[in-house]
């Protein structure tokens, strides 16, 4: 034990050295300076923003001020913070399972790892670091969600409700923790983590108090206790393998790299490597044939089940139908983001062949075929996404039946979008930053990163207007038509710069 402690120390020690010795007084001020003046202005600019939106939502009409006027079925609106909370503290679960929670970087695994000394030293203070962040981090964040929310709710049960999300966020990085360490088997992995977070969520938005806030830090304590004497027992080669993701996560957003994030946490190959094994194996004499079907078998063994995009359109019906009705302009933006992460989540074959860009020119096609081949099954299962988001919209009397083509046209658009997002060449780091009052802005990586996004909500435009209007007339469905095909062609003819997997 002491030898592991005395292993630990000496590699902090000297890297704690190795850093002052590079960093000046004046470096280390300035850098302090601007990190402390941006943190300002960001939250003065955060809190006058939840402060307006704040305001429109007292200001709305109840039952008329939303997509869907008079709902005959409506989601009482705590009903649905209690579900939106519980699936951000079961993406905490997820992603925390999946990027460790408890991991060691590379130099680490190289150094510390095949010393015959106890491990955990070695793992268990990032590990603390990481769960208290993810605690203050979570509850800095659920204020403002709880303030909108709730609005009749006194300022006291406001912080009560945050610093309680904040504690059991965290002791849901314990849970995956515990989930790393394989404790328990079967259903009961599945089951009790299940039934903490939906316990959690109800405790968090229903019962905000003292006595939930001394809960909410109990909870981490007590599971930290309980992982405490476990965790040296980690497997090396699981802590690698979440040291690499962390890794490759972290520098990706660094380099602010979406696609390079969504590829690290994937994970590696699917089960479903027989899927579509007999209609790949049918005999062809069209290279764009053969291509279009290697791209469909190919689609269909990395996207298993549509678990996914089915919750990103329930979550954007049951915003429309919260009692109470949100603002409209509240309503579209939840079509928006809901629209643009599962169009994304549909362009996992664009990403992997990104990859190795020079394999489309071994292709006896031209590039164009390539990249509408990559195209097409993405904006296949986006017209059936948006046609039955605007088959659910009809039946809840928003606009006539002639939503479902026009939202079934979106979707062939959002489909390219989203090869295009996953094709999107390198960020370009020799343009300078913009000097703002937050400090510098990286405008150019901006722009780049929001390449695939742009065209996604070009397409969804029409059908937002329609929406917003509350009746569907033929020049818009004409246009989403024409501004659908325009979006294809140009993903299909434009080629990606470098290498396109940035």
């Amino acid at each position: 034990m002491s030898s592991a402690v005395d292993v630990v120390r000496f590699t902090r020690r000297s890297s704690r050295r190795y850093n002052r010795a590079r960093t000046s007084f004046g470096d280390l001020f300035i850098d302090v300076y601007t990190s402390v003046l941006a943190l300002a202005c960001a939250a003065a600019l955060a809190v006058s923003f939840v402060l307006t939106l704040r305001g429109e939502f007292l200001d709305r009409e109840p039952g008329a001020s939303g997509i869907i006027p008079n709902p005959v079925l409506v989601i009482p609106d705590q009903a649905l913070w209690v579900l939106l909370t519980f699936a951000v503290l079961a993406v905490v679960v997820l992603l925390g399972r999946r990027l460790g929670p408890i991991a060691l970087g590379g130099p680490e695994s190289a150094w510390w790892l095949p010393l015959p000394v106890d491990r955990r030293p070695m793992v268990w203070r990032p590990f603390l670091k990481r769960t208290v962040a993810v605690g203050i981090g979570s509850a800095v964040l659920y204020l403002p969600f709880s303030v909108l929310t709730e609005l009749d709710r006194p300022l006291a049960e406001h912080g009560f409700a945050a610093a309680t999300f904040g504690g059991l966020a965290a002791a849901a990085l314990g849970v995956a923790a515990l989930l790393q360490l394989k404790a328990g088997s079967g259903m009961l992995r599945v089951l009790v983590p299940a039934v903490f977070l939906a316990g959690s969520a109800g405790v968090v938005v229903l019962a905000p108090s003292v006595w939930t806030s001394v809960l909410g830090l109990v909870l981490p304590v007590l599971l930290l206790r309980v992982i405490s004497p476990l965790a040296g027992t980690v497997p090396g080669a699981e802590l690698m393998r979440a040291g690499g993701v962390s890794g490759h996560v972290g520098a990706s957003i660094f380099l602010m790299n979406s696609n390079e994030v969504l590829r690290a946490l994937s994970g590696g190959a699917r089960s479903a490597h027989g899927r579509g094994a007999r209609f790949y194996a049918r005999p062809t004499r069209r290279p764009f044939v053969a291509l279009l079907r290697a791209d469909v078998v190919a689609f269909l063994r990395l996207h298993r089940t549509p678990t996914t995009a089915l919750a990103w359109l329930a979550a954007c019906v049951a915003v429309m139908l919260v009692d109470g009705g949100l603002p409209v302009f509240a309503q579209l933006a939840a079509v928006v983001v809901a629209g643009c992460a599962t169009a994304s989540g549909f362009g996992a074959v664009a990403r992997r062949t990104a990859l190795v860009p020079e394999l489309g020119g071994l292709v006896p096609v031209s590039q164009t075929l390539v990249r509408s081949s990559r195209a097409v099954m993405p904006a296949v299962v986006m017209v059936a996404w948006m046609a039955l988001l605007g088959a659910v919209l009809v039946v809840l009397g928003v606009v006539g039946p002639l939503l479902i083509p026009l939202a079934a046209l979106a979707g062939v658009g959002m489909g390219a979008g989203s090869v295009r997002g996953a094709t999107r060449p390198p960020t370009d780091w020799t343009a300078p930053p913009v000097e703002t009052p937050f400090g510098p802005v990286p405008r150019a990586q901006f722009a780049s990163s929001l390449r695939g996004v742009d065209v996604t909500v070009l397409s969804m435009i029409p059908v937002l207007l329609t929406l917003y209007l509350g009746a569907v007339f033929l020049p818009v469905l004409l246009v989403q038509a024409v501004v659908s095909g325009v979006v294809f062609l140009v993903v299909a003819m434009t080629a990606s710069e470098g290498q396109g997997n940035a």
